[in-house]
């Protein structure tokens, strides 16, 4: 029986080795695995993006002009049949909520956060892939706020959905392009000091500024 005991000792011994290797090995595919899932491609620092956007029917365009270089991002929404409203950002937090027609109306705040940052997508929860408007993409999900769509050939972005499910679908997207500086200029009427309101509930915008307020971006 001693004889017997010291076998399945030795036995033993050199089993956990093996079973240390298989351990090492199975979480090492593991990590791989994880390093090979794709990322999203950073937004470009400058661009110029068409948008359609959906919410539960209610139509509207989007004019999406991001220039991280200079530190603003501007939204120009064409609601079906109905007005442009202007949103502009700045990186310091300031924005304003415009019309340029006769009724002169401007909504500004002071967010603690500026505009999104080309990284933004950095951490995103990677789904897999997704035919989607006739584009193979891939698919991620940040935050439980926003679903991501981005081309697997060519890296662009095809769509996004928030959580209330409003849909933004990109028609055009040209990287480097760039609005001329004298239309980044609020009008003077965004600087009394009585201001009317304007919902910015149109367009998606206030879905990515509820993000940014998550996120702290």
């Amino acid at each position: 029986p001693c004889a017997m005991a010291t076998t399945q000792s030795k036995m033993s011994i050199r089993q956990a080795p093996i079973l240390i290797v298989v351990f090492f090995i199975l979480t090492a595919g593991v990590r791989i695995a994880t390093a090979d899932e794709p990322v999203p491609a950073p937004w470009p620092h400058q661009f110029h993006a068409l948008l359609f956007m959906n919410y539960s029917g209610d139509l509207s365009m989007i004019d999406l002009w991001y220039d991280w270089t200079n530190g603003r991002n501007f939204n120009i929404i064409q609601e079906q049949l109905g007005g442009i409203t202007y949103d502009l950002e700045w990186n310091n937090g300031t924005s304003f909520v415009y019309t340029l027609d006769e009724s002169k109306t401007c909504r500004s705040a002071q967010l603690e956060v500026g505009i999104l940052r080309p990284n933004w997508l950095d951490g995103a929860k990677y789904l897999g892939q997704q035919h989607v408007n006739g584009f193979h993409c891939n698919v991620w999900e940040k935050v439980d706020f926003i679903w991501y769509y981005e081309d697997v050939e060519t890296k662009r972005p095809v769509q996004w959905i928030f959580y209330t499910g409003r849909e933004a679908h990109v028609m055009t997207f040209e990287v480097g392009a760039v609005l001329e500086d004298e239309k980044w200029q609020a009008p003077v009427y965004c600087f009394h000091k009585e201001k009317e309101g304007l919902s910015i509930d149109g367009g998606g915008l206030r879905e990515f500024k509820g993000y940014k307020e998550k996120a702290v971006l």
